[in-house]
């Protein structure tokens, strides 16, 4: 019980940090706003889902279910961040 929690806060933490980033991102004249607007949109989704994939585990096969969760949600955080990077370029 104490990882899920853990994990539930990991992801909470970056997704916040990853939406923060947008809102800083939101405010250079240079960003545009549609774009950030449909990132943040993203995370905000990424984020739901995610808590609550660690609500519902698969009995037997914990370890490979969270390993499997992990993988996916680093993968997502990182395509997120390179389309927040890509934000401030167009």
């Amino acid at each position: 019980m104490a990882n899920r929690k853990r994990l539930k806060k990991s992801i909470n933490i970056i997704s916040s940090e990853l939406f923060a980033d947008c809102v800083a991102l939101s405010m250079c004249n240079q960003a545009n706003k549609e774009v950030i607007n449909q990132l943040m949109a993203e995370i905000l989704e990424l984020r739901a889902e995610y808590v609550a994939r660690i609500s519902h585990t698969e009995k037997g096969q914990e370890r490979l279910f969270y390993k499997k969760l992990r993988e996916e949600f680093t993968s997502k955080v990182n395509d997120l961040s390179e389309k927040n990077c890509q934000g401030l370029k167009l």
